[in-house]
């Protein structure tokens, strides 16, 4: 395994990323999307396929899995949509029509095992045709495991001739499922950088009806049990008694049933003090939560990496986060954020009201900018070039 990326000169290359695109939503598709539109920046012909069916909506846990009426990003408009993760005469056709583009590589964004059959299918026939297949793996193993995680993964793993990670922690997990021969590139997760620039601070807390001068919170993106807002809605109470103007926003939605965290909400009396926006934010009005908060904050039960902390990165708000998974590796403690205990509601709310009343907002958010220059997403396009020139060696 290499930490970090080395320079090489790249050539031009037909390269196809496979992976969810517009009209899909949320981080993934957000990250292919910019995995398309920086290869292509960089010269090389790029084609990007996305799926006819990413899940079946039965055992889709949200709303809906596309985004708002947006246009598609220029660098994915018109991507066929051919992969049916539930079809496998869909994955014959997809290899079949990737086999027939002649592409020099194919880039697949893998995240979880659900995905793993249709993407080792057409990995496989694609490494017998002589196509080499690589994985960005945001996960080797799902954050909620089930029996077989491991085993999925690995069918889709091993056709595989390299992978770039962005934590220690999947890299970890990662090891015994890959290939042993086939190489690993380890790189810090590229900032989100799609959602503009930020706006005034007082525009956006008018937008959202916050006060100019109370401390805000954010928790941001889809709530799910291991993302831990339950930990935060306990340590709230805390965070008042010292800093009795704080206001939490809320904002995402919620996959599972809210009541449990509606339930901590009424038991603490917090109804005055969140802010709840409970539905998926589309990518226009992201800018106007990151600019009203002084703090992000990530209380994460269990975690391998966030985009949330990318998104946040690009922001210039700093974070608290939770020591798990590569959480920590990203945030380091006291130079961009806070790191605490997972499930310690009072470790975490003692770290937010130090961060208010120790005037840490200045030297951190002097951190995040350094952070933001090493986060650059051309070391995901470098990473991707180096490991397409040694499997061509």
């Amino acid at each position: 395994m290499t930490d970090g990326v080395s320079s090489s000169s790249r050539s031009h290359k037909r390269i196809a990323v496979v992976g969810p695109v517009h009209p899909y939503r949320g981080g993934i598709a957000h990250f292919t999307e910019k995995t398309v539109e920086g290869l292509a920046g960089r010269g090389h012909d790029v084609l990007p396929v996305s799926f006819s069916r990413q899940y079946p909506e039965l055992l889709f846990p949200g709303k809906t899995q596309y985004e708002p009426d947006e246009q598609a990003p220029p660098a994915v408009r018109g991507a066929p949509r051919l992969l049916d993760t539930l079809n496998p005469l869909s994955w014959l056709r997809t290899a079949q029509w990737l086999r027939e583009q002649a592409p020099d590589a194919v880039v697949f964004q893998y995240w979880m095992p659900f995905f793993a059959p249709a993407y080792g299918i057409v990995a496989w026939l694609l490494r017998w045709a002589g196509i080499p297949s690589f994985a960005v793996v945001h996960n080797a193993l799902p954050h909620e495991r089930h029996v077989g995680d491991a085993w999925l993964s690995r069918v889709f793993l091993k056709a595989c001739e390299g992978h770039i990670v962005m934590s220690d922690a999947v890299a970890d997990n990662l090891r015994p499922l890959r290939r042993p021969e086939a190489p690993v590139r380890r790189i810090e997760h590229p900032v989100y950088d799609r959602f503009g620039e930020p706006i005034l601070k007082g525009k956006a807390r008018a937008a959202l009806g916050l006060p100019l001068e109370a401390p805000v919170l954010l928790f941001f993106g889809f709530v799910r049990e291991y993302k831990g807002l339950h930990v935060l809605l306990e340590a709230l109470p805390a965070v008042l008694d010292a800093l009795p103007d704080a206001t939490l926003v809320v904002a995402g939605e919620p996959y599972g049933d809210p009541e449990r965290y509606r339930r901590l909400i009424r038991a603490h009396g917090l109804d005055d003090r969140v802010h709840w926006y409970d539905e998926y934010i589309p990518s226009g009005d992201v800018p106007t939560f990151f600019s009203a908060a002084d703090l992000v904050v990530q209380p994460y039960v269990s975690a391998t990496q966030s985009g949330v902390a990318q998104i946040a990165t690009h922001f210039e708000v700093p974070m608290i986060v939770t020591d798990v998974g590569g959480l920590a590796e990203t945030i380091p403690h006291e130079e961009v954020g806070f790191v605490v205990p997972p499930e310690d509601p009072s470790a975490l709310a003692e770290s937010v009201v130090r961060f208010f009343d120790d005037n840490w907002q200045e030297r951190l958010t002097d951190g995040v900018r350094d952070l933001k220059q090493r986060q650059h997403p051309d070391r995901l396009f470098e990473a991707i070039e180096a490991l397409i020139t040694v499997a061509e060696d």
